[in-house]
């Protein structure tokens, strides 16, 4: 990979500085405290943008060359200090992603072009909208924007795509003329100003069909005995991970598929970012059969639903763990937002609202880019009536 370096003179009363963008292969070269000063100075980066979660993707063997992720990443000093950063990935396939390109790799390789690899900026395996450009101000996440563009052309690579990105991101990538295109995302938001006072509080406020059919999913859980443990942080032993592990592969197996995380993946965040994670274990009669992993960001008060996996089949456990435990959890913690992840308009019926994410791409062959644009309007149009068609099922009660 050919390494990239531009200067701009900057005029202010030290003169001329120059910006110094490199690339580098392995994150541990990237100082991890300017990193993270970077994340904590953007108001929506979430705590999988902090340098020790991108780490242990890459130092766990989950994000890597061999699993089709070469990190790339791109760093940009001014004077010395780390004023941009992004997580960049050289990608030899899409899988990972939870945004869908695989029409257009189709359609470059029915032409006789080559798609992969591209060039990819996103947290790994992690569909949570936020920061994917950090940035000290305006100026430098241009010049990271463009940074990665000149990358992909110095390489001849197909394209260059920024995921699941925050509207600062948005607005320099519209302005770059890179091309956006929107997906449905579905989250829960406490009440405001006055936040709910139990689950009871915030189920009393959706309508009457769908409070029964949690109330009747619950009670189901319930008859069957089963019962949950609650463990934050450091509570959660090296014994809770191991089961949690196992639950989480056996979802992948059930699928026919192969986890993209590794045991070590999670034995690291377990020692760097305890204070991140929260363990629900479902247990009947006295014995773990599944658990749901929730990941937090104490700052902002937001949870994330992220993986679950049972041993035993029990009618609406998923719901129970994946959703019902995080949310009155949530509002006994006075959490202000839970995301239940990619897609799944099921979560609807359960509170969680439809929320427009985005994604950035430069497409490098001029006849793709016009076919693609195209195609993304006219998606657009089509998530645009979608959105509007679930607006007009609200599961919620008319405001008086």
């Amino acid at each position: 990979m050919k390494r990239t370096r531009e200067t701009k003179a900057i005029d202010g009363n030290a003169g001329s500085e120059a910006w110094t963008v490199e690339v580098r292969e392995d994150p541990a070269r990237v100082d991890a405290a300017q990193w993270d000063a970077l994340a904590e100075n953007s108001a929506s980066a979430t705590p999988f943008m902090r340098h020790a979660y991108l780490a242990a993707l890459h130092e766990s063997a989950s994000a890597v060359p061999a699993t089709g992720w070469s990190p790339q990443f791109l760093t940009i000093e001014r004077s010395g200090r780390l004023v941009a950063a992004c997580p960049l990935y050289l990608k030899s396939h899409s899988y990972g992603e939870y945004e869908f390109d695989w029409a257009w790799a189709d359609a470059y390789e029915r032409n006789g072009l080559r798609y992969y690899p591209k060039l990819l900026a996103a947290v790994p395996f992690t569909p949570v909208p936020g920061a994917r450009l950090l940035a000290a101000d305006g100026q430098a996440r241009g010049i990271l924007l463009r940074a990665m563009r000149q990358l992909a052309e110095q390489n001849d690579l197909s394209s260059a795509h920024v995921l699941f990105l925050d509207d600062d991101d948005r607005a320099t990538a519209e302005s770059a003329g890179w091309m956006l295109r929107s997906t449905v995302q579905f989250h829960w938001t406490n009440r405001a100003p006055q936040p709910y006072a139990d689950f009871a509080e915030f189920l009393a406020t959706l309508q009457r069909d769908k409070r029964k059919k949690i109330q009747q999913e619950r009670r189901y859980v319930r008859e069957a005995g089963v019962e949950f443990q609650v463990r934050l942080g450091t509570q959660i032993a090296p014994a809770d991970w191991d089961f949690f592990y196992r639950c989480y592969t056996a979802t992948y197996r059930a699928h026919r598929s192969t986890p993209y995380l590794t045991r070590n993946f999670f034995e690291r965040m377990a020692r760097t970012m305890p204070e991140h994670w929260l363990l629900f274990t479902a247990r009947r009669a006295g014995v773990a059969i599944a658990t749901s992993l929730i990941a937090l960001d104490p700052r902002r008060g937001h949870a994330y639903g992220r993986y679950w996996g049972a041993l035993e089949a029990v009618n609406c456990l998923h719901f129970e763990a994946c959703y019902y435990q995080p949310l009155a959890w949530c509002i006994e913690h006075g959490y202000a937002r839970f995301e239940g992840g990619a897609q799944g308009e099921h979560k609807m019926a359960r509170g969680l609202l439809p929320v427009r994410t985005y994604s950035a791409h430069w497409l490098g062959d001029a006849r793709f880019a016009d076919a693609v644009q195209h195609f993304l309007e006219r998606e657009g149009a089509g998530v645009e009536s979608y959105v509007s068609e679930l607006d007009e099922r609200n599961p919620f009660k008319p405001a008086p």
